[in-house]
């Protein structure tokens, strides 16, 4: 909020000549001042407040994960699955804080990685303060957490400690620079050579968050190989079913529930109008929000009900499990373009991310991939088709809303703005794959070359948690029940 300045002199002119007119003036100007401070400092409370309780929301998507996480994978690693989401978060914060927030957020510094407020030295600062370092941390550790389970039920835990360190230190901190710093050489918000002339509108993170963790997660499983049993010996599919529905649907409520701070919360703040006209005080940054957290909703719900009956044609049954994971689809498929499309354009857009999910699911069993959770066909499929999906239908008047500055900023190609967004959403995809294919694929090769990231098939018939965690997450017989 801009403070409202008022002047003495020119208010002594209004009150006339006489002896006590200076007097009266300063008085009216210092009180004046004194409660414009005030809305201004209101105004950086209510931003703060908001940025906070999205940075809660997103942290909250953990519980989800670890929900969704146990119910998709058998009931002898359900502690391991559950150790390692609680890892994430830990070693994430401990990492994001001394090298992450700096290379992603570090400005001023160069279009490819940040060089400054290391362990959060002079924080807070004018640009940023430690609401936006926690609501960053919590999107971070997301990105790991979408990893940990496409390697989930054959994996050392000790190589879960190496990746997600290095995945929420290094990997995932310079794709964010890329494309959300104000430097980086893909944001939309750079104040001039912005790529093709419009940079790339990832609002809330189909590429930075879910392509980062999905293709990681796809080439940790390639490198492990399938788990035993997945595939016969003539190589048909075999399920290994989750041993619990119950926290599959517990978990993605938490998730949906969490995606509230996800998208919407990434606006940053909410006392914003948009532009000068009083025609329509009511609208401004909290209608913007409020339409982000319809559409994220549309996505979903038409993504939901898009793979119950398509999975119902084409397998013959209602599945509970793939409905979830459809819904999940269509969120991580609408976070990119979530602020910038009509809530009609987010249906079409969880319509297609189902049927994305559906044919990537097809191909992996082709192709003898074993993700348990669906994980890389989920984050990295529909993440991919989100930010095409944003190329193509971008509105010009929402796009100039919160990207304002540039008067000739592109739009979505079929909403008349030519094909200069959608192409660096195109650059956008190419150059997440090939940096995390590159980077996380030589830590996955080299964990496999040191024997250090897949469990021996031992460990894996018994379980991790009888192997690796001093016991089974569920009594399932008088010896194991503690005496009372």
């Amino acid at each position: 909020m801009t403070e409202i300045a008022c002047s003495a002199a020119d208010l002594r002119h209004l009150l006339g000549g006489s002896a006590n007119a200076t007097a009266v003036a300063d008085y009216i100007c210092g009180r004046f001042d004194a409660i414009s401070s005030k809305f201004v400092d209101t105004s950086y409370a209510v931003d703060n407040t908001y940025l906070l309780f999205s940075a809660y929301l997103v942290f909250a998507m953990q519980l989800g994960f670890a929900m969704l996480c146990a119910g998709s994978v058998r009931a002898k690693n359900t502690m391991n699955i559950m150790l390692t989401n609680v890892l994430d978060a830990v070693t994430g914060g401990v990492f994001y804080y001394i090298f992450g927030f700096a290379l992603a957020f570090g400005t001023p510094s160069n279009g490819f990685i940040g060089h400054h407020y290391f362990g959060l030295s002079q924080f807070p600062s004018s640009s940023f303060d430690y609401g936006f370092f926690l609501f960053q941390w919590a999107f971070a550790i997301a990105a790991a957490g979408i990893t940990s389970g496409s390697i989930a039920e054959r994996t050392q835990f000790v190589a879960y400690l190496i990746y997600s360190s290095v995945l929420t230190g290094l990997i995932y901190p310079i794709v964010s620079h890329w494309f959300w710093s104000a430097d980086g050489w893909g944001s939309a918000s750079r104040s001039e050579n912005l790529l093709f002339g419009s940079g790339v509108i990832d609002f809330a993170g189909s590429g930075v968050v879910h392509m980062v963790g999905g293709i990681a997660g796809l080439w940790g499983a390639v490198i492990e190989g399938p788990r035993i049993g997945r595939f016969d010996h003539a190589g048909r599919s075999v399920a290994l079913r989750g041993h619990s529905g119950t926290l599959v649907v517990l978990g993605t409520f938490l998730l949906w529930f969490g995606w509230y701070g996800f998208n919407p919360g990434s606006f940053l703040n909410i006392l914003k109008a948009y532009g000068t006209t009083t025609a329509a005080p009511f609208y401004g940054q909290w209608s913007a929000i409020g339409r982000t957290a319809v559409t994220t909703t549309l996505a979903g719900c038409t993504a939901a009900l898009t793979t119950l009956f398509g999975k119902r044609l084409l397998v013959g049954h209602w599945n509970v499990t793939d409905v979830c994971n459809g819904l999940l689809g269509g969120f991580a498929a609408i976070t990119s373009g979530c602020a910038v499309v009509d809530p009609w354009a987010a249906i079409v857009c969880g319509f297609f991310s189902a049927w994305v999910l559906i044919g990537f699911n097809k191909l992996a069993e082709k192709l003898k991939y074993d993700d348990p959770l669906e994980a890389a066909q989920l984050h990295g499929g529909c993440g991919a088709w989100g930010i095409l999906f944003t190329g193509l239908f971008a509105k010009q008047a929402y796009v100039n809303e919160i990207y304002s500055g540039l008067p000739d900023r592109a739009y979505g190609l079929l909403m008349g703005g030519g094909g200069r967004l959608l192409a660096a959403h195109i650059v956008q995809i190419l150059s997440i794959a090939s940096w995390v294919s590159v980077t996380m694929g030589l830590v996955f090769w080299l964990l496999h070359k040191f024997q250090l990231l897949r469990i021996t098939a031992e460990e894996e018939m018994a379980g991790m948690d009888l192997t690796s965690h001093g016991g089974l997450a569920y009594v399932y017989n008088d010896e194991e029940k503690p005496y009372v």
